[in-house]
């Protein structure tokens, strides 16, 4: 796939560049600020931009900031963006719009190099894909919370695979249920939180983004 690494640290930049060179993929550009960045998505138009939450000019959330126009302004480019910590505040601004081609992910998963690649495919084939580390933080303020603290501890653990990105398949595999097991869950799920039914809503995204929000 065709990419464009956003972070402040040449070192990161330059290694994640042989690491991804390595797979077989062309990384089109490697920038250290989030207007660099901006510049380089809407020149080249990657399948996917791996972006720092932190990043010059402001040193803050440029990065995250610059992730959330890129979504806007061009949503056929997938996202990924990298965090130093779990900071929570930023990931529900991100998962606050469409989650397709999305992930979230700590920079210590970048050295599980099979699982980081296959992050990034998940994210250019539409997926969403979030840190477990992550997911664990949000699920600890949103389930303080009714309606989700009505889920069974099975329930909340299947939400919790789903929100990582995992289709029904894979979390049937995970937890060694069958797939119509997970699918009973997933509609109790949608059931507890009283999401509606409405044809032009992606309950199992709604389901998702309420165990997020808090």
């Amino acid at each position: 796939m065709r990419l464009i690494l956003a972070d402040d640290s040449v070192l990161l930049r330059e290694g994640l560049t042989r690491l991804l060179a390595d797979a077989g993929h062309e990384v089109v550009a490697a920038v250290g600020d989030a207007p660099a960045l901006l510049d380089a998505v809407e020149r080249h138009r990657p399948d996917v931009a791996v972006i720092d939450v932190r990043m010059p000019p402001g040193h803050k959330d440029d990065g995250l900031r610059a992730a959330l126009e890129i979504r806007e302004r061009l949503p056929d480019v997938g996202v990924l963006v990298l965090s130093q910590y779990v900071e929570q505040h930023y990931a529900a601004r991100l998962l606050a719009g469409a989650t397709e081609g999305l992930g979230y992910l700590l920079k210590d998963r970048v050295s599980e190099v099979a699982e980081f690649l296959g992050s990034l495919e998940r994210v250019r084939a539409g997926g969403t894909v979030l840190d477990p580390e992550v997911v664990r933080r949000l699920m600890a303020r949103a389930t303080r919370t009714d309606p989700l603290s009505t889920l069974s501890p099975r329930e909340t653990e299947v939400l919790k695979l789903l929100a990582q990105g995992f289709v029904n398949a894979a979390v049937a595999e995970r937890l060694h249920v069958s797939l119509s097991t997970v699918e009973k869950h997933v509609n109790a799920i949608t059931d507890k939180l009283d999401l509606p039914r409405d044809p032009g809503y992606s309950r199992r995204v709604l389901a998702i983004l309420r165990y997020l929000e808090g």
